[in-house]
């Protein structure tokens, strides 16, 4: 697959957007980062939605006013969006529909996307707006609460091999150092390989990263020597998706692999190209694995460096 011929494009932060970029549905995920907000209010859709997710722990007097507002109590992704889609589907099927991926929980982006295809929807366009900052800096965390469990994501699971001399785990590199450990202490048996955010969203966050994943050393730094480390741009989803299937073919030049895992750690960019790379290999025995923890930060950026516009094409079922 050539990811390298799918769309994105730069969108302008303070002037208007162009005439193309109308939708019939935009699909938003609330909460309380400014980056979320302006999105929202700057796309022009004639139906706008907000996903109002419970991991946020929002009271519902803190709704927004604005748009359609959805809200179900269950946590499981599948549970959610099956719910979401069963209300919305008769309203939104062959419309044009956005999907603004920034507050998204990481499970339910990945589901949605493949739900989505299961649906027959054949594109749809995504929006990723890069923070000016992450509010902490290094010190920022997106968890809130323990990991419950390290499992696939619903629809992600793939068909195990049973030989498993050769297993690999290629994990995308985010600021939760916590959550890298409950990946590779779940996968402990597999070969880790790691891809990295670099470019960065912006120069300092790359350090930044590095300081975080430091304190999960063993996980992001599994030889000591960096010879498993790969690089992706924190922004790009088409370029990740591309870089994973090199890395599968470099990784099985060496040694053939007998079962992938995948865990996408990092931006929300970067978790869509992971999904978008599941999708499009020929292989069963990939499956794509998370930490999930039952509580996120409502708001963990500060601003807005960049605005991104990816059109998605999922393949036929």
């Amino acid at each position: 697959m050539r990811f390298e011929y799918f769309y994105k494009t730069n969108m302008p932060i303070d002037k208007e957007w162009q005439e193309e970029d109308t939708w019939d549905v935009l699909i938003s995920a609330y909460n309380s980062s400014e980056r979320v907000g302006k999105i929202f209010n700057k796309a022009n859709a004639d139906t706008k939605i907000w996903l109002i997710f419970p991991h946020y722990n929002y009271l519902s007097s803190e709704y927004p006013t604005s748009g359609e507002v959805f809200f179900t109590p269950e946590l499981d992704e599948a549970e959610y969006l099956n719910i979401f889609l069963d209300v919305w589907y008769e309203r939104i099927k062959g419309k044009k529909v956005c999907i603004d991926i920034t507050g998204f929980m990481r499970p339910h982006l990945i589901f949605l996307v493949k739900l989505l295809q299961y649906r027959g929807f054949q594109t749809f366009d995504a929006i990723y707006s890069d923070p000016g900052r992450y509010q902490d800096k290094d010190d920022t965390k997106f968890a809130n609460g323990p990991v419950t469990e390290v499992r696939p994501v619903a629809g992600f699971g793939g068909v195990p091999n049973n030989d498993s001399n050769n297993d690999v785990l290629l994990m995308g590199i985010g600021y939760d150092h916590e959550l890298l450990k409950q990946v590779v202490d779940h996968k402990d048996y597999a070969n880790v390989v790691t891809l990295w955010g670099f470019p960065s969203l912006r120069a300092d966050m790359y350090q930044e990263s590095i300081i975080r994943a430091s304190q999960a050393h063993e996980a992001a730094f599994p030889n000591g020597k960096g010879k498993t480390r790969y690089f992706a741009p924190a922004n790009d989803p088409f370029a990740t998706a591309a870089r994973i299937q090199e890395i599968v073919e470099l990784e099985n030049s060496r040694k053939k692999i007998t079962n992938l895992y995948l865990s996408p750690l990092a931006t929300k960019a970067q978790v869509l190209g992971f999904a978008l790379y599941c999708l499009y290999t020929k292989e069963d025995a990939v499956s794509l694995i998370f930490p999930f923890s039952e509580g996120y930060a409502k708001e963990t950026s500060k601003g807005i460096s960049s605005i991104w516009k990816y059109t998605i094409e999922l393949p036929s079922l």
